[in-house]
């Protein structure tokens, strides 16, 4: 099967600027595309794996991508999809985050067979003068201002300084187009106006052709884009999402949700997964079980996805006792007067990102601990409670182990 009809299968494909030319340079192999990833956080997230699994993809292909690090985009910050400007993050912040997604990238496309380029190393040496003229030129505010990127912003207000992110991503295009005859820009949905603006660019200022392709961004159930590092991301990086909880996350997915997955997410052949398509009620869970581990497997390794799924399996049969659980070690320090509350303790191993979501699910019914469901947000846990193992039990199916240093 060619790259493109398989892409169109698994319901990748959103927009594209030329479709028959994308699907005639896609197909035939041996093209330079990029794609842009900001450098907001210090770990990817399952939003960013998307977009790298279609680098894969295209690699296998024989096409070769260029990584493009925002180190200089990032200090403007993107206001796609956003209702509040970006935080402002310092240039050791942003270099120090752009460091680990290249490990973080590493593990899922070849970067023997990629360019790694920062953008930082031209937009913070440029004269704006100079690109004024070269490029802002080429700009008209009020298509900006139409722009589906911007519109969001527009009754809270939109600062000059992102109003300038479109004029920079636009540059980068332009740049990888005249270093690396870099034709092809990728990116997800959200970015169809900066990427259609770059287009254009290249045409106006060199009189050629280049092409845009946006992709079909991960949505949760409610529509907004998965993976937002603001709060509640699902990351790649192992000391954020612990391999276990990556799969115990994919694990529980809806039912109307799993083929979705397995055809955006995995590499699991299409016409599997189309034959899947027939199937229901307890053959969905075996399909759950194949996106979890497959994805845990692509991400984390085989060893980490065989723990992971053990780990569930040993949990479902036995309540909740397995060596593979997450855990979270205790010290003399994190009990205030020999006890602590079961609302710290739901932060401190990470099952509740703040004290007020603790208190909420403590609240909604949600949380036991060794079987016995909790009800009072003020219940304390003395230190003794802590010589053998104290399980926190998370909804159904999420289980944390706590335990005592020695």
């Amino acid at each position: 099967m060619e790259i493109f009809e398989e892409l169109q299968r698994r319901g990748l494909i959103a927009q594209m600027t030329h479709p028959e030319k994308i699907e005639e340079l896609l197909n035939k192999g041996g093209a330079t595309f990029y794609m842009g990833t900001d450098a907001t956080a210090d770990s990817l997230h399952v939003g960013h794996y998307l977009m790298l699994s279609v680098i894969k993809r295209m690699q296998l292909a024989g096409h070769r991508p260029i990584l493009l690090l925002g180190t200089g985009t990032t200090m403007v910050g993107d206001p796609s999809g956003r209702t509040d400007m970006r935080p402002m993050l310092t240039v050791e912040e942003i270099n120090r985050n752009a460091d680990s997604f290249v490990e973080q990238m590493g593990r899922i496309v070849s970067l023997d067979d990629a360019i790694i380029e920062r953008n930082g190393d031209w937009l913070m040496n440029l004269n704006y003068i100079q690109l004024l003229r070269e490029v802002g030129v080429h700009f008209s505010v009020n298509e900006m201002l139409a722009a589906d990127c911007f519109k969001i912003r527009m009754e809270k207000g939109l600062s000059f300084l992102e109003f300038n992110y479109m004029i920079m991503q636009s540059y980068d295009f332009l740049h990888l187009f005249r270093k690396h005859n870099c034709v092809l820009q990728f990116g997800g949905n959200d970015q169809w106006s900066n990427i259609i603006h770059g287009v254009d660019l290249i045409r106006r200022v060199e009189g050629k052709e280049a092409y845009g392709m946006t992709f079909t961004l991960l949505a949760t159930k409610s529509g907004a884009k998965m993976g937002k590092t603001q709060g509640g991301a699902v990351w790649l990086d192992p000391n954020r999402t612990s391999p276990y909880d990556f799969y115990q996350y994919w694990r529980n997915v809806g039912d109307d949700e799993v083929i979705n997955r397995l055809k955006m997410l995995t590499f699991v052949p299409i016409e599997e997964i189309e034959e899947m398509e027939h199937w229901e009620g307890s053959q969905l869970n075996k399909a759950k079980e194949i996106l979890a581990y497959e994805l845990t497997k692509d991400i984390h390794g085989k060893e980490e996805a065989d723990k992971a799924m053990a780990a569930a399996k040993a949990i479902f049969v036995a309540g909740g006792q397995d060596e593979n659980m997450p855990t979270t070690t205790l010290g003399g320090g994190d009990f205030a007067g020999g006890a602590i509350t079961v609302t710290d303790l739901l932060v401190r191993t990470g099952l509740a990102p703040s004290k007020s979501e603790a208190r909420r699910l403590i609240q909604g019914g949600g949380i036991a601990v060794d079987d016995e469901k909790v009800s009072d947000v003020g219940l304390q846990l003395e230190q003794s409670a802590f010589q053998k193992p104290v399980i926190l039990k998370k909804g159904k199916k999420v289980f944390h182990k706590v335990t005592l240093s020695l």
